[in-house]
């Protein structure tokens, strides 16, 4: 590096293609002259921000590779794991900023590795919720690598080093992100396998976000032995040992919601359940997972049912674990309502002996259940509407949001049903087309929706005036496609949709 100039340097920077001819030539025109030391050459490139220090150190050490990823420059590298570095990148044309995650050398070399490495990438690709981390894109040219949403923040284990404990509210919100994530998963038949602190973003804005979905399988690809084999797995050995010593099949997904309670214990308490340890027999070990402290012996204080929740959740017996993440789901939503409104369930034992206030607690507790009822009868669950009037686009999506579905919203119906045929993750569990403003095009769009291939199995929602006659003859219908005729009731929208995504669910008030 000793022998590099500022024009060596300037020269390096056009070859690697980091910057255009025309903006060497501002530089050099602003220092006057290109017989300058090489410090106050590479000060400006950073002052002007034109460059960064990662770059730099790359350029002066002589690399000619690994500045750019398909359309992404690389800025600089954000962490390093056992198999893959990520980097901060932006898109050349369009300034989006992005996390680039690239395979390392060493797993490279091997074709299995390269292999699950794209393979479980394209299973990201399938995942869009707000609590996991979506991967954008999937290449391996010029290496193995993958495209997702940066997320301003950190890793869960960096957030706790730092606060060592979190408050109780705090801690159970991020919880119920992480579970929400998970459901949304489990319903589209994916597990995580890999439930841990450092793979739990924290966002700026205080929410949590799962990174890694389907990574797990990678590590078991680059044994010697090329078997996938959770025993030697080390990012699934735990997983392992605790479908062991609960006597499950493995990727149980209740094992993901397992190690979500560890996860919620920990920001908690300040201090992991199980034994940290390297040693894989240790990580087996039956006694490992007997052998967790109550969570109030760590903290005496915490509300009672928020310590109910928690001692639930890292049950090693299966039956007495939660038996899906939507009825976790729900008691944990349930339980912050109890704590926002004040009652920590710590006076359960005196209230059941003052009849008054038993009834209190159980009209509180009735008020609550009805409200969570309420407020996750659509989890997990994407509507899209075709609506072109605003004040009913705003009225739908405020009302089904109450519900906990999410809406998305569109007012060119062909443009609706084009996100179908683009998108090979389906965009939306059901489609609602309104007549009454659009006519014959939401019509005709609500009919071609069920003859194409890639919709037709999707259920779908016909609104129309009770006088168009015309349209509710022509309508194609099917037991997955029903009509709803105007004026409508919200609850009548609300009990068609349950008929449709949760056969069997009822609603409440």
């Amino acid at each position: 590096m000793s022998d590099v100039t500022a024009e060596k340097l300037g020269q390096r920077i056009l070859d690697s293609a980091l910057l255009e001819s025309r903006q060497i030539e501002t530089v050099w025109a602003e220092l006057g002259t290109r017989e300058v030391t090489l410090e106050q050459f590479t000060s400006l490139l950073l002052r002007r921000e034109l460059l960064t220090n990662y770059q730099l150190d790359r350029l002066l050490k002589g690399e000619r590779g690994g500045y750019f990823y398909g359309e992404y420059r690389v800025l600089y590298l954000v962490g390093t794991g056992t198999f893959a570095r990520v980097y901060r990148a932006v898109h050349k044309q369009t300034g989006r900023v992005v996390a680039v995650k690239v395979l390392r050398k060493r797993f490279r070399e091997s074709a299995e590795s390269t292999e699950q490495f794209l393979r479980e990438g394209q299973v990201g690709v399938q995942l869009r919720h707000p609590s996991i981390v979506p991967i954008y894109e999937v290449n391996s040219i010029p290496s193995p690598y993958l495209v997702m949403e940066f997320v301003e923040g950190r890793n869960l284990r960096e957030f706790t080093r730092v606060r060592k404990k979190l408050e109780p509210l705090e801690a159970l919100r991020l919880t119920i992100d992480i579970v929400a994530g998970l459901a949304y998963a489990f319903e589209k038949g994916m597990t995580h396998r890999d439930i841990k602190m450092s793979n739990i973003l924290v966002t700026s804005r205080g929410k949590a976000k799962i990174v890694d979905f389907g990574l797990a399988g990678l590590s078991a690809a680059a044994t010697a032995s090329g078997k996938d084999d959770e025993l030697t797995n080390p990012r699934t050995i735990d997983y392992a040992g605790l479908e062991r010593a609960s006597g499950v099949r493995n990727n149980d997904p209740r094992s993901d919601l397992y190690f979500t309670g560890t996860i919620l214990y920990n920001m908690l308490t300040g201090q992991p359940p199980l034994a940290e340890t390297r040693d894989r027999i240790q990580r087996l070990s039956l006694t490992r997972f007997q052998s967790i402290k109550p969570v109030l012996m760590l903290e005496p204080n915490l509300p009672r049912r928020l310590a109910s929740f928690v001692q639930r959740s890292i049950e090693l017996s299966p039956e007495r674990r939660f038996s899906s993440a939507q009825e976790m789901l729900e008691e944990a939503k349930r339980v912050l309502l109890h704590l926002e409104a004040g009652d920590t369930g710590d006076a359960d034992a005196v209230a059941a002996s003052d009849a008054a206030a038993a009834a209190e607690a159980a009209r509180l507790a009735a008020k609550v259940d009805k409200k969570v009822a309420s407020e996750t009868e659509g989890a997990s669950k994407t509507l899209m509407i075709i609506e072109s009037k605003i004040e009913m686009q705003d009225a739908l999506r405020e009302r089904l949001k109450k519900h906990g579905y999410r809406v998305l919203i569109f007012s060119d119906p062909m443009r609706a049903i084009q996100r179908f045929n683009d998108d090979p993750v389906k965009p939306a569990d059901c489609v609602i087309f309104s007549t009454p403003e659009l006519g014959n095009s939401a019509l005709e769009a609500f009919n071609i929706f069920g003859m194409n291939a890639s919709s037709k199995d999707v259920p779908a929602i016909l609104f129309v005036d009770q006088r168009q006659t015309s349209i509710i003859k022509s309508a194609n219908m099917a037991p997955h496609r029903l009509l709803l005729t105007m004026p409508l009731k919200v609850r009548e929208l609300r009990e068609t949709l349950l008929k449709l995504l949760r056969p069997g669910a009822t609603i409440e008030n």
